[in-house]
């Protein structure tokens, strides 16, 4: 085994900003400052208003939490990044920024799948929804969301870590992602990419099918309802999270699923920034405040 001569990794960042560095870090601190704003008020807005206390914002305050824990680990350090044009991270430090990484994103895969489906029975199943989605069949599904998000994250951390790393130690990134770290390892890493390929099945692939199929059923339920106002309140609404399942999904699809050798390290960092950035914002904007009971709560409270 070759000796581990890397013991911190120096991530480049965005060096082609120049003149714009200082605009897109107050912009960048602008969201991130938002995010936990708006999610910290989803959580404490359904944990104290008795009649947000169901399935659908029980579930939604596990999205917020899984948003919260993402962005908290992205952005500090890549604004620390974009300020000094490169920072530097140690290597532990890197793989424990991975695991986190991996554990959200994962976590609100999972969480994203159970959402769909609780749409499902509210709208398509609604007489069979109370006996269906009790609370201790909600506890079950967002334990079990966040114990598969841990247990796949771990998993590469895990793999990761006992690897040696003897190349440069330069990555030409924003965040220690796991193709960027393998590049600098001088072991074999074919196990690990195979192990992460087929962990995208489920993780990924899976859910996406589950949350495609469930919409389906929505929209041709919602096609069939007599009135044309509680139609166009239907789509309105399941526009909003197909648009954002969308959006996370296609980037996730278009950096995990999509050959490395396909895409430029710009448009990467892009499709990055979309589901580690923008997705953790979007997400409670849509599924919660422009929610109809969360803004009357909201205005009860002001």
């Amino acid at each position: 085994m070759e000796k581990n001569n890397v013991t911190s990794v120096f991530l480049l960042g965005f060096p082609g900003l120049h003149n714009f560095r200082f605009f897109f870090f107050f912009l960048l601190t602008l969201i991130y400052l938002t995010t936990l704003c708006v999610n910290f008020l989803v959580i404490t807005l359904v944990s104290y208003s008795k009649n947000l206390h169901c399935p659908m914002y029980f579930f939604l305050t596990q999205l917020t939490t899984s948003d919260i824990i993402l962005s908290s680990d992205i952005v500090p350090n890549m604004l620390q990044v974009i300020l000094d044009n490169g920072s530097s991270i140690s290597l532990p430090a890197c793989i424990a920024q991975l695991f986190f990484f991996a554990y959200s994103e994962a976590s609100e895969c999972f969480l994203l799948t159970v959402m769909s489906y609780d749409r499902y029975l509210a709208i398509c199943q609604p007489l069979h929804y109370d006996l269906i989605m009790t609370s201790m069949v909600c506890l079950k599904f967002i334990i079990f969301s966040w114990i598969l998000g841990f247990s796949v994250a771990l998993t590469q951390s895990v793999n990761i870590s006992q690897l040696s790393f003897c190349r440069s130690n330069v990555i030409d990134h924003f965040f220690c992602e796991i193709d960027p770290i393998l590049d600098l390892s001088c072991s074999s890493v074919f196990y690990i990419k195979v192990l992460a390929l087929v962990l995208c099945f489920p993780v990924l692939v899976c859910p996406f099918l589950v949350v495609t199929v469930s919409y389906v059923y929505i929209v041709v339920t919602i096609l069939r309802l007599q009135s044309i106002t509680q139609r166009q309140k239907a789509f309105t609404t399941c526009g909003s999270h197909l648009l954002v399942v969308s959006i996370f999904y296609g980037a996730l699809f278009s950096i995990y699923l999509i050959p490395e050798t396909g895409q430029s390290t710009a448009i990467r960092k892009i499709f990055s920034i979309v589901y580690t950035v923008v997705t953790p914002l979007v997400n409670p904007l849509i599924y919660s405040l422009r929610n109809k009971d969360i803004k009357e709560t909201i205005r009860k409270n002001i």
